[in-house]
């Protein structure tokens, strides 16, 4: 029986007698064992699109910055008294609270810059909460809330656009930037206030409670709107804040501060294209209008059920382990499946393993095999209880339903008809006479589990058009938020993720020092620089947070611009993404994850007592060296496993499908980078490392299969199946190297072909262009000779008209 044979049983057979058919053609699959995990904790990590409110406000603020809150305090206070004596401002009605709100925007509008600024940090202090009349985080963020929805009412984000946009073009600024040999936290105060202030009204509107009222809630539809449309300039903001990013990068503008725009950029793409679960409800409504069947399962909810697989075992575990079974091996009779199961040496691994690196990658002890449950109770220690979360009920099995393209049934009927008959009929997937019964069955349970993508619709769109471009007339596309920002961002894209990935690389942890890199540490360097040991710790927790931060906004847009580029339609997501693997993304990514990335995931980068707000509305206690060293308690960051997730989600947009872009996971190494990341014991992490493992392992040689057997389960327990492909040990037809050149070429010129017709409002080619066929018309044009040609003119007469002979008579046939 063919490998194809046994996937096509796949769909027939239950889960159990699936195993037993696949393990006699020498497959080590285990089952899927939904009771029978490790009762050791997985990370209590939830995905969503941000983290909770509190930790992003917090993440705005760098610890130099503390300060500064005290002052757009005392800016405010004083502003507030001069026209409300003996009250406070939780303390008067909201017929007052408009009255000043409008004062402060009046304000804005001077042209004396230190008049200007105090206006802005009172602003700035009324979207922090106005704090200093509150007892408790609670109250802060209540009052944060009510007063960042009043700021909206009056009108004070389109006063901050256009300050912004006047700071953006401010050359004295720039040119002082430029020739200051250390940039520091002072050269961007304008800025970092105007940022501040229209991030935290963007991340407070974004944030929907059961207590906003329903004006709030109006308020907040019309404010995404607004910022998915050309808000100022004729542009969406979102392009604004690119333009930030490429002048920051070109070094025009070295005082960005540009954590805090990375952040808003993040944020404002979050809030006006949406998020995860937004998608995911738009990818429905769109398979309904394109006709097409529902989507198998929904992948947010199946995600979050899967638990992950074990992490590596230490030496003496397993010698323990072993000496434990030792002892017991007479004490019960045990199936022979449960002893294979159960044995941690791999059967197919020998002795004289030749490909072990310094770590050892190869000797798969990267997923351990789960023990069964007779002995759980004597091998592993006690379970740990944790509160009962919502998870999805899933029948026992593999989790996602396999999938089969258009394209795999024409190859496999194409191969089958060639085998038995002698002959192919192209893309016919409907004729099968000649061919034998099983084959019939086997295009049954393909076609009953095929899956048309979205991307497939708009491909063929595409290529109806583009034959016939008179015919088939005017695309009529909706001009969604996505479809908006990518007009505005198209001309300058290239330059827009160059930019981002630079500073991805300067934030990387596995990056060096280098005099050429750019700088990232305007918004965190203070004036004057440490002088003891425990303003220098402080400094370096600071320095360290800030770098994460960075990752964490920039991963999370370039995710959510692809995904809704995808959506909108297939051609502009391959623009993007071919920009960022011209750009080295594909290696950058990999040399991130070519550390210790437990040591990533667990860093304790940030000191608690001084986040906001719970440093404005407590004493804070006396830091000590032994306080910063400690940090907190937490199990991991939840910031760098967010990051790390979101860059295994982008490696794994840039390959899919993509052969050429999957060899270069293998030329740059990968597959031992990406085994050290299976040890993080996080189920979504670990998928998206299983499944760029998959695509690569038919690259890798037999000696690494032999070797990573329980890798290859764990793919096989947790990835997707496609019926008929056979990543473990099959030969592509499809990836063919000399054929990988032409195939980004060829992707290229699609993606050209797609831009210039649809958004080339002065088309190239004149055969499109429309003719004048009347003669009278064309003769009666009035022509405007150029002043060179009349001066001239006897000149051309004699030289073009007079001095060559004319044949009448033929002219005249």
């Amino acid at each position: 029986m063919s490998v194809l044979a046994v996937s096509f049983a796949h769909c027939k057979m239950s889960v159990h007698s699936l195993s037993s058919d696949i393990s006699s053609f020498g497959f080590a699959f285990p089952l899927p064992n939904p009771q029978g995990f490790s009762e050791t904790s997985d990370l209590e990590f939830e995905y969503f699109d941000s983290d909770k409110w509190a930790a992003e406000l917090s993440e705005l603020y760098s610890y130099t910055e503390g300060p500064e809150l005290h002052l757009n305090r005392k800016c405010f206070e004083d502003e507030f008294k001069t026209h409300v004596k003996d009250k406070k401002w939780t303390e008067v009605d909201i017929s007052v609270h408009q009255a000043h709100a409008m004062r402060l925007l009046d304000g804005l509008e001077v042209t004396a810059r230190e008049k200007r600024l105090k206006v802005a940090r009172a602003i700035l202090y009324m979207a922090q909460g106005t704090f200093g009349e509150c007892n408790s985080e609670g109250e802060v963020q209540q009052w944060m809330r009510y007063n960042v929805f009043l700021l909206l009412e009056v009108g004070t984000f389109t006063a901050l656009v256009e300050l912004l946009s006047m700071e953006i073009d401010n050359s004295a600024a720039c040119s002082n930037a430029v020739r200051k040999p250390a940039i520091s936290l002072a050269d961007s105060t304008d800025l970092r206030v105007l940022l501040n202030i229209m991030y935290l009204m963007v991340e407070t509107i974004r944030q929907e409670t059961d207590e906003d009222n329903a004006e709030w809630r109006v308020m907040r539809e019309t404010f995404r709107t607004d910022l998915g449309v050309s808000l100022y300039n004729n542009e969406p903001f979102s392009v604004m804040l690119f333009g930030m990013v490429t002048k920051f990068c070109s070094g025009h503008a070295p005082h960005f501060p540009m954590k805090k725009v990375l952040l808003l950029l993040w944020k404002t793409v979050l809030l006006s294209l949406g998020g995860f679960e937004d998608l995911q409800v738009l990818k429905v409504k769109k398979r309904e209008a394109l006709g097409l069947p529902p989507l198998p399962e929904d992948s947010i909810k199946v995600i979050r059920n899967m638990r992950a697989a074990s992490p590596p075992a230490s030496a003496s575990d397993l010698i323990e382990q072993q000496q434990k079974r030792a002892r017991r091996e007479h004490k019960a009779l045990m199936k022979q499946d449960n002893l294979d199961a159960y044995n941690e040496k791999d059967p197919y691994k020998t002795e004289d393993s030749r490909e072990e690196d310094d770590e050892n990658d190869d000797n798969d002890n990267s997923l351990e095999t789960e023990t069964f449950p007779l002995e759980r109770d004597e091998v592993l220690p006690p379970p740990i209880h944790h509160p009962t979360c919502e998870r999805l009920s899933l029948p026992k099995g593999l989790p996602w339903a396999p999938k089969v393209r258009e394209k795999d049934i024409e190859t496999f009927l194409e191969s089958s008809r060639s085998k038995f008959i002698g002959y192919t009929l192209g893309s016919d997937t409907d004729t099968v006479v000649g061919l034998p019964r099983p084959i019939h069955e086997s295009i049954k349970t393909l076609k009953q589990h095929k899956y048309i993508a979205i991307a497939e619709v708009q491909i063929k769109k595409e290529e109806e058009y583009l034959k016939k471009p008179l015919s088939a007339g005017d695309e009529e596309f909706d001009l969604t938020p996505s479809e908006v920002l990518y007009q505005g961002i198209l001309p300058s894209l290239p330059q827009y993720m160059i930019a981002l990935l630079k500073i991805l690389l300067a934030a990387a942890p596995t990056s060096k020092a280098k005099t050429d890199s750019i700088n990232i540490l305007a918004d965190v360097l203070p004036e004057e620089m440490p002088t003891t040991v425990l303003q220098s710790m402080k400094l370096g927790v600071d320095v360290n947070r800030h770098k994460e931060i960075i990752v964490k906004a920039i991963s999370a847009v370039l995710l959510l611009l692809l995904k809704h580029f995808k959506l909108n339609h297939v051609y502009q997501f391959e623009y993007m993404a071919q920009h960022l693997v011209f750009a080295n993304c594909i290696p950058l990514i990999l040399k991130f994850f070519n550390q210790n990335i437990m040591s990533y995931i667990t860093a304790k980068n940030s000191i608690s007592v001084l986040d906001f707000p719970y440093c404005v509305v407590h004493e804070l206690p006396e830091l000590t060296a032994e306080s910063l060293e400690a940090g907190d308690n937490n199990q991991f960051c939840w910031r760098n496993l967010f990051s790390c997730i979101n860059l295994l989600r982008i490696l794994n947009k840039l390959t899919k499908w993509k052969h050429s872009r999957t060899m270069m996971l293998v030329v740059f190494k990968s597959a031992p980078i990406l085994k050290r990341a299976l040890k993080v014991k996080q189920a979504m992490m670990q998928l998206y490392v299983l499944k760029l493992l998959k695509v690569q392992t038919k690259y890798l040689g037999r000696q690494w299969r032999k070797s990573n057997m329980k890798t290859m389960s764990a793919i096989y327990q947790k990835v997707r199946h496609r019926l008929n492909d056979d990543w473990a040990y099959g030969n592509d037809l499809d990836a063919r190297p000399w054929d990988f050149q032409a195939e980004e070429c060829a992707l290229r010129a699609n993606i050209e072909r797609f831009n210039s017709r649809r958004y080339d409002k002065n088309p190239s080619n004149p055969d499109f262009a429309p003719v004048d066929n009347c003669l009278q018309s064309v003769l009666g044009q009035q022509l405007i000779l150029p002043e060179e040609f009349q001066m001239n003119y006897d000149l051309w007469l004699e030289r073009e008209v007079f001095s060559k002979p004319i044949s009448w008579e033929e002219l005249l046939q």
